[in-house]
């Protein structure tokens, strides 16, 4: 399941980064953009980050994770590049 959990970090940053990209630079150029591009991206996003989070619960306790090191890895998927930091610091052991 860990191997899972990494994979769905990496997917969960690069999705919020493209999402970021489309609303600052695609979408203040286009706003007719909207439904065909910021749109799809942001639901599969959504549910890349509800991924992130209900795995990162289960694992939890499999990986010993104290307070800390599991509210930062929740926190880091609020921040762009956070799930790649988790992914290297915190998910090295996964192949």
């Amino acid at each position: 399941m860990l191997k899972i959990f990494k994979i769905t970090a990496i997917l969960e940053g690069i999705s919020f980064l493209v999402l970021m990209i489309n609303m600052l630079v695609i979408k203040t150029n286009n706003p007719e953009l909207y439904h065909t591009i910021v749109r799809p991206f942001g639901i599969g996003h959504g549910v890349l980050f509800i991924g992130y989070v209900l795995l990162a619960i289960f694992l939890k306790n499999a990986q010993n994770w104290n307070f800390k090191v599991f509210g930062i890895i929740l926190g880091a998927s609020l921040v762009p590049f956070g799930t790649f930091y988790i992914e290297k610091k915190y998910l090295k052991e996964a192949v």
